[in-house]
């Protein structure tokens, strides 16, 4: 696990340290020593701890004209016993809403597990307050995809279809997966 470092292609044009209007501005990195583990495996120093156990993320990118952020996200997503949705939405959503995003892209790649729960109502409120926006699920494992729909994320998250067609999004520059995402979820929508 520590060999798995968040991607860093576009550190030259965003760094979430650096971002004053980000829940991690001002975040100082170790690379030293690994502090952070999941399971007893330490990880790499430059994901960002949001508070839950098992799950880590990084945001990859932020542009506040456009409203869109890009996060991604490392671990085990477990809401059943650690209610890492709380932490995430607490510590990392809520204040890029209260700077104006509504525009959620969220890569899962190196989500290895989900463990869901009946109750919604962190994800309720999330979608409530992108109204005019969305969030978008990307790359994330086919089973971690099926566990989302048994427990209904799927009324709140976009993932599948259409958005599976971009697996190469490490090539791309933000503001061009940004657009790419966006055409695909205004044709799913229909606006």
């Amino acid at each position: 696990m520590q060999d798995i470092e968040p991607f860093y292609g576009w550190e030259k044009q965003y760094t979430a340290a650096d971002d004053s209007r980000s829940p991690f501005y001002g975040r100082e990195y170790n690379f030293q020593e690994y502090e952070n583990a999941i399971y007893g495996y330490y990880i790499h120093p430059n994901w960002d701890e949001i508070g839950s156990e098992t799950l880590y993320c990084k945001i990859l990118f932020t542009d506040y004209d456009q409203h869109y952020t890009i996060i991604e996200l490392l671990g085990e997503w477990n809401d059943t016993l650690h209610n890492d949705i709380m932490f995430f939405k607490r510590n990392v959503v809520d204040p890029l809403v209260g700077e104006g995003i509504n525009q959620f892209i969220l890569i899962g790649e190196n989500v290895l597990n989900f463990h869901g729960t009946t109750e919604d109502d962190y994800y309720a409120e999330w979608f409530e307050e992108v109204e005019d926006g969305w969030i978008v699920a990307l790359n994330f494992r086919d089973f971690v995809e099926a566990e989302f729909t048994k427990y209904h994320l799927d009324y709140y998250i976009n993932y599948g279809g259409t958005l599976e067609e971009i697996p190469n999004w490490r090539t791309l520059k933000p503001n061009v997966l940004y657009e790419v995402v966006r055409r695909l979820i205004q044709r799913r929508l229909g606006t």
